[in-house]
């Protein structure tokens, strides 16, 4: 265009460009150079040079494409400073590599392949998921340190020496060999479980970015699945998400207000996906390797054919959630175990269970944790307590429709 004149809907062409191919990209730039750092940041450069040249010149026709250009220019620069007067001919080959124009119908996906280099034994166990979250979705570490219950300057610095690593080990992409898969692959299935998690917390889809973000994880677990079908915790994976997605119609009413799953109406619900879910679940079951993601999807069958039938099996709810306890050791299984007794041992029972996280410092910021209090607290008559938590629960939360809805129990342990 070049007429100085600011072409509407530019900025949000290049936020979609950069909520679409951020991961692919960084992948791409980081498959030959390993350095993650220096992709996300001749990346973000990339994006900033596109809303400056876009508005100008319009927007062309492949955004992706352009965008890898850019940021590959950014990259060799870097590279040449870098190793300006050594003797490297392979680095020189690869920055002519690199000055080739992308072709804008063959640019390799190499999400996955950057997710199992980040989750390479040399790296922090505790750092892998996370960096997966960053490197391959894009998220900020204030995010990614929310859903791991870590405080963000913890996992700021977390990610910064797992960067560091990939670039000082020379850690490669690309799926590992089948006796790699084992201590790899937890971590992998965990950053995808985590990028689904963030977009549920968006139930009514109004946030474009987690709405685009859990049909990427769903995509991202189905590659995974299908690459790995004898890895049960894939399969199992999988399943959780699909139960979990074929409820998202049933989460709110027709005015907005947060329906709780003892509530929906399973006619609203997607069949289609529950019996792929199911498929998938009792697929898992015959390899006979139990792990966490096939006890949750369990529990979300069991969920969903309670509510179809109208009579929770919560015995079996239950004792589901006390082994998934003793595998994880997870407060949040806990939580949810303790839910679980109340209805088959009584409130009393149930509250007892989750005064064992009472001293857990991260929950103390975790809104499920005081909703599900505030319930057992209500039940066992202490009303002002529950009142209490309840209040402590509206205060964390940031979705509205929850937050009408826990205003309505707040009420109902007030003074009459």
């Amino acid at each position: 265009m070049g007429n100085g004149q600011v072409m509407p809907g530019t900025p949000a062409a290049a936020e979609q460009a950069a909520r679409r191919s951020y991961g692919r990209l960084v992948a791409c730039l980081a498959a030959r150079s390993r350095d993650v750092a220096g992709a996300e940041d001749a990346l973000a450069d990339a994006f900033e040079a596109a809303l400056t040249h876009w508005p100008r010149d319009g927007i062309p026709a492949n955004p992706e494409a352009w965008l890898l250009t850019v940021a590959r220019r950014k990259t060799i620069d870097a590279l040449r400073d870098r190793r300006r007067g050594e003797q490297a001919a392979a680095w020189l080959e690869w920055l002519a590599e690199l000055e080739t124009p992308p072709d804008a119908h063959a640019l390799p996906d190499r999400r996955l392949e950057l997710m199992f280099a980040c989750a390479h034994p040399a790296i922090d166990a505790a750092a892998r998921a996370p960096l997966m979250l960053q490197a391959v979705l894009g998220f900020d570490a204030a995010t990614i340190a929310a859903a791991f219950l870590v405080a963000p300057a913890a996992m700021s610095q977390r990610l910064v020496r797992a960067k560091a690593k990939i670039r000082q080990a020379g850690i490669g992409l690309q799926v590992p060999s089948r006796g790699e898969l084992a201590e790899r692959l937890a971590a992998v299935l965990s950053a995808i479980y985590a990028v689904y998690a963030d977009a549920w917390t968006d139930a009514a889809g109004t946030d474009p970015r987690r709405r685009d973000l859990a049909e990427e994880a769903i995509w991202l677990a189905r590659l995974v699945a299908s690459l790995l079908p004898q890895e049960p915790e894939a399969l199992g994976l999988l399943a959780l998400m699909l139960y979990s997605h074929a409820r998202r119609a049933a989460r709110r009413d027709a005015e907005g207000v947060y329906v709780p799953l003892t509530a929906q109406d399973p006619a609203l619900w997607d069949g289609r996906l529950i019996q792929e879910a199911e498929g998938l679940l009792h697929l898992a079951g015959s390899h006979r390797r139990i792990g966490r993601y096939q006890l949750e999807a369990a529990l979300q069958s069991a969920h969903v054919q309670g509510r179809r039938s109208g009579q929770a099996d919560w015995p079996a709810i239950e004792r589901l959630y006390a082994a998934l306890c003793d595998l994880t050791g997870s407060p949040v299984a806990v939580l949810n175990h303790a839910v679980a007794l109340s209805r088959t041992a009584g409130a009393a029972a149930g509250l007892a269970r989750l005064e064992a996280l009472a001293g857990h410092t991260p929950l103390a910021g975790y809104q499920p944790y005081w909703a599900a209090r505030a319930e057992l607290l209500g039940q066992c008559g202490r009303s002002a307590e529950a009142r209490e938590a309840c209040e402590r629960a509206i205060a964390l939360e940031s979705d509205e429709a929850v937050r009408r809805f826990l205003r309505r129990r707040a009420a109902a342990w007030s003074p009459q």
